[in-house]
């Protein structure tokens, strides 16, 4: 049956536990309320697993860019996971930390809200950034955690990391800036903070659904790479039902002008065939949509329900939710 929100259902890659029974209200029982500076508080998990001592409830609402922004943005505290973590994990943590802790010059002005990237790389050539008092003027030049940055008599600092979670709309750009003008995705986040924050990865245009954006550059990488071979779950609608035949040759794999293609698992969510569930761990440009047309379909609709574990629950389209305390120790830590 259609959603009321006019998306087609999720592709059915789990089964449902079954009926779901909502709980009759609880009645509370009348009670003495004390002023609040004096009430003795011990910190609980919420329903999304985030202790109060991390932020509240409603900062990992879903919103959208016309909803008022939040009041402040996550801090990150994850070294109460850290010190609990399996020795394995401890180990993983560490040698990744140790590869994070530097950063490219250029990312760190860029990050620091000066200018972009390409600018910045402009700034350093022109011998206008200092480095501990030094003059640098090397393009790959890294910055440690302790160095002291300069533009002019500005000292620039680390930016807070940010991490949202986005919804996409069709019509608009996986890019921080467009020459035509054209709507990006900028448009959609511009009141999740003042972090530059940028898309990692790319969905096309036409094509909606999950799409991460962060000033992590470390945690950026990690999920564009192909050798981390990262899980994304994409709901294709096609021009025509997909016949059996070319459903088992694409599952048993196709030659594309680029190379072998093969799918991790394949599913018909409708019956007739029309609407199709691709997982897929390629990175490649425009693949789910090469895949079919090999064929000689054409998608008509075609939206990405996962991404690296993450889901689209509760997150209309067009909104979008700061990445939860547990999702980010599992995108860091665990994949």
């Amino acid at each position: 049956a259609p959603r009321e929100d006019g998306e087609a259902p999720r592709a059915p890659f789990r089964r449902a536990g079954g009926d779901f029974t909502p709980r009759p209200a609880r009645e509370e029982s009348p009670r003495n309320f004390e002023p609040r500076e004096e009430r003795k508080f011990t910190p609980r998990d919420d329903d999304r697993g985030n202790s109060s001592k991390f932020s509240k409830r409603d900062t990992f609402k879903p919103r959208n860019r016309h909803d008022q922004a939040p009041a402040f943005t996550p801090a990150y505290k994850l070294d109460r996971y850290k010190e609990t973590a399996p020795a394995k994990i401890q180990k993983k943590i560490a040698q990744i930390e140790r590869r994070g802790d530097d950063v490219r010059l250029n990312r760190f002005i860029a990050n620091a809200g000066i200018c972009s990237r390409r600018d910045a790389d402009k700034l350093i050539e022109a011998g206008e950034i200092k480095v501990n008092n030094k003059v640098v003027t090397e393009m790959g030049y890294q910055v440690g955690p302790t160095d002291v940055v300069k533009y002019g008599n500005r000292r620039l600092n680390r930016e807070k990391p940010a991490y949202v979670l986005l919804n996409k709309p069709k019509d608009f750009l996986t890019t921080t800036e467009d020459p035509q003008d054209r709507k990006t995705v900028m448009e959609l986040v511009k009141n999740a903070g003042e972090s530059r924050i940028y898309p990692v990865g790319r969905l096309d245009r036409n094509t909606t659904g999950l799409i991460l954006l962060t000033n992590d550059g470390e945690l950026a990488d990690k999920l564009t790479h192909p050798s981390n071979e990262i899980e994304k779950i994409y709901q294709a609608e096609l021009d025509k039902p997909l016949t059996d035949e070319d459903f088992e040759k694409i599952v048993a794999g196709l030659k594309l002008e680029d190379g072998e293609i093969k799918v991790d698992d394949l599913a018909k969510v409708t019956p007739d065939g029309y609407v199709i569930g691709v997982k897929i761990h390629s990175g490649k440009n425009r693949i789910v949509r090469r895949i079919f047309e090999h064929l000689g379909y054409e998608v008509t609709k075609l939206d990405r329900t996962t991404f690296a574990g993450l889901t689209k629950k509760d997150l209309p389209r067009g909104s979008w939710r700061y990445l939860t305390e547990r999702e980010l120790v599992k995108l860091k830590y665990l994949l």
